[in-house]
């Protein structure tokens, strides 16, 4: 799905596996998965900004927990899905359902 080489730390990077658009987010050593469309109005959260595991959609600023994919504004109750990663050496695959 990806290489481990092509995220550095605190990036994001865009990959589809069929219909299912996904941002990648690198947090330390560790990679999350998430959908990457915004549960607000559909941003594209893969153009977003990453600060630690929050991940700030580029639209209007709604942040997202990349380990949960839980939208970090009290109240909203919003979420986009996130998925198990796994790394296997250079290579980074995402466990979609």
């Amino acid at each position: 799905m990806a290489s481990l080489g092509d995220l550095a730390p605190g990036t994001l990077k865009y990959v589809e596996s069929g219909d299912t658009p996904i941002v990648l987010a690198r947090v330390g050593d560790a990679v999350y998965a998430c959908n990457n469309v915004c549960a607000h109005q559909g941003g594209p959260l893969s153009e977003g900004k990453l600060s630690g595991a929050r991940l700030a959609c580029p639209w209007h600023g709604w942040m997202y927990d990349v380990r949960t994919g839980q939208c970090r504004f009290p109240g909203r109750g919003a979420r986009v899905a996130s998925y198990p990663v796994r790394l296997e050496g250079d290579d980074v695959w995402v466990d979609l359902p």
